[in-house]
């Protein structure tokens, strides 16, 4: 009679959480603990595994599944690694910077897909394995993770990865383009308070973000 009620009890969770990911977008991220009042750790563990086994979730990474989405080309789609990390912040409320290559091909300045990512955390540092790719949170300083613009703090932390006097007139192009697209307030704020160099590369258009 015991174990009747382990396994009715297993199933019953086993059922909710399916229920939950159906009513979501497909390619959601979840983690072990989105089920927390669903059962014990052990108990939603145990159901998230039979889940995977039965071909309802994929696991992406350790205690981080995803009901995926299918493509009639491509097949199975999983999520980016970019979406990984920021669910991954969300859950930790951390504030999150992509930095190195991943900022430069958000901004078209490389077409060559990170193969790993590399972010500016305000949580803990740790490392993702992710199909063998990785992606890392670095901690860093407040001022670092200090920017407000999603456009202009990606063209700062890209031209910190090219370095200082690096910078061909090309690549400067693009990267005041991508700043008349920002936000004025956004873009004055993390201008003001970006390294020396980096204002003085951007002095001319400065004047001009008078607009909101």
């Amino acid at each position: 009679m015991r174990q009747d009620c382990i396994e009715m009890s297993a199933l019953n969770i086993e059922n909710r959480i399916l229920n939950k990911v159906k009513k979501a977008k497909m390619g959601s991220l979840y983690f072990t603990d989105s089920f927390a009042d669903y059962g014990s750790p052990k108990a939603v563990a145990k159901a998230l595994e039979r889940l995977t086994q039965s071909g309802e979730l994929m696991r992406v990474a350790r205690g981080m599944y995803t009901r995926p989405v299918k493509d009639p080309v491509l097949g199975v789609v999983m999520p980016t690694l970019e979406n990984i990390a920021q669910a991954i912040g969300k859950r930790d409320k951390a504030t999150l910077i992509p930095t190195g290559s991943l900022a430069l091909f958000k901004l078209g300045l490389t077409t060559q897909v990170p193969l790993n990512v590399v972010y500016y955390t305000s949580a803990s540092p740790r490392s993702i394995v992710v199909n063998n790719r990785i992606i890392k949170f670095k901690k860093t300083t407040a001022k670092n993770l200090a920017y407000i613009g999603e456009t202009s703090k990606l063209v700062i932390v890209a031209l910190k990865e090219i370095g200082k006097d690096k910078v061909t007139p090309d690549q400067l192009e693009v990267l005041e383009k991508h700043m008349r697209n920002e936000k004025a307030y956004h873009a004055r704020h993390d201008l003001n308070n970006a390294p020396a160099w980096i204002r003085t590369l951007f002095s001319s258009l400065r004047n001009t973000l008078t607009h909101e």
